[in-house]
């Protein structure tokens, strides 16, 4: 693919060199300062630029070869053909560094300095967990998280999941994940061990390649979404990303369980598993062995197997009866509060 071609697009370059029209510089300069203070930098950088990716590929194939024109056939053919199936697919078209840097937003400097320095552009810092130990999140600084947010939007989002996957879905929330489990005899819930630092920068890659952008960009995505060669827990792609990375394996579980009689779903790194009658150890067995070809394992300290004579908890949801709140984290709530779940 000719750079030159995208270049040329990108910076929408036109015969105006060839004018004698006088231009007023001074006036011209007023123009673009207030235009960038009143309009935003990230808004006047990037307007032009979102006639990139049109709904329908004949329409950008007429507008892009309108402007490159002035290339050879074989240019415009590599170009479209890289284009089609991104565009088939819903996705933006991104060519190279500058491209992705007009529909972001921000700089190819910056772009290039967040995908090399990624530990500067984080901030670190800690919560509790249940247990009482500590969970570390990595928080990305305020312009790494726009740009993380642009990519789980206009890409991640376009990517099917398995149904399922429960977590991190817009519009859906924890209640489709626990009503699927209430009123059995048996729930069996899994713990997937350090989940997120187990899923490397190379899987994510592979996503991106996956869906037809070059390794170039696919590269550089998986730069922006990862750090220390791993997602993340605290960047928003992060858990979309582990959605569709676990898609096989969440159809191969699914496929199992429905089989055998079992339900099951996951939330993030929690997988839970309901029936009347199921051998709990096999199926553990069978979960063990489908983790290690995704390379997790199971954590083995939060393994739980629940009988419906005893409370049954579901991410933290009661399930026996009803759905509900336990009764124990009720009680810290003023009588107002409403649950919704």
């Amino acid at each position: 693919m000719n750079s030159g071609v995208v270049s040329h697009l990108l910076c929408k370059r036109t015969d105006y060199q060839a004018c004698t029209v006088k231009i007023n510089v001074s006036a011209l300069l007023r123009l673009m300062i207030f235009t960038v203070l009143f309009i935003g930098f990230r808004e006047y950088i990037s307007k032009p630029f979102m006639i990139l990716y049109p709904m329908r590929y004949e329409d950008y194939e007429k507008g892009f070869q309108k402007k490159a024109k002035h290339y050879s056939k074989d240019e415009i053919k590599r170009c479209l053909e890289y284009a089609k199936p991104l565009i088939d697919q819903g996705l933006p078209v991104i060519f190279n560094t500058s491209h992705l840097s007009s529909l972001v937003g921000y700089t190819k400097n910056y772009l290039k300095r967040a995908s090399l320095h990624t530990p500067f552009f984080y901030r670190q810092f800690e919560i509790s967990k249940k247990n009482g130990s500590k969970r570390v999140i990595y928080e990305p600084l305020p312009n790494l998280k726009e740009i993380q947010q642009w990519i789980l939007k206009n890409i991640l989002y376009k990517i099917p999941i398995s149904d399922f996957a429960k977590a991190y879905i817009p519009k859906k929330g924890i209640r489709e994940h626990v009503k699927c489990h209430q009123g059995f005899k048996k729930i069996v819930t899994l713990d997937i061990e350090n989940f997120f630092p187990s899923i490397k920068r190379e899987r994510v890659e592979k996503v991106f390649k996956k869906l037809g952008y070059s390794t170039l960009i696919a590269n550089l995505l998986s730069k922006l979404c990862s750090l220390n060669e791993s997602i993340p827990q605290g960047a928003s792609t992060s858990p979309y990303l582990s959605n569709i990375i676990l898609k096989d394996f969440d159809q191969n579980v699914g496929s199992y369980c429905t089989d055998n009689g079992i339900c099951y779903t996951r939330y993030a790194d929690d997988l839970t598993f309901s029936g009347n009658i199921f051998y709990e150890k096999e199926l553990i067995e069978f979960i063990e062995a489908n983790l290690k070809q995704e390379n997790f394992k199971l954590n083995h300290h939060k393994t739980k197997i629940m009988t419906n004579n005893l409370r049954q908890v579901v991410t933290g949801i009661v399930v026996n009866e009803k759905i509900q709140v336990p009764k124990t984290k009720r009680k810290g709530y003023y009588s107002g509060t409403c649950f919704r779940i």
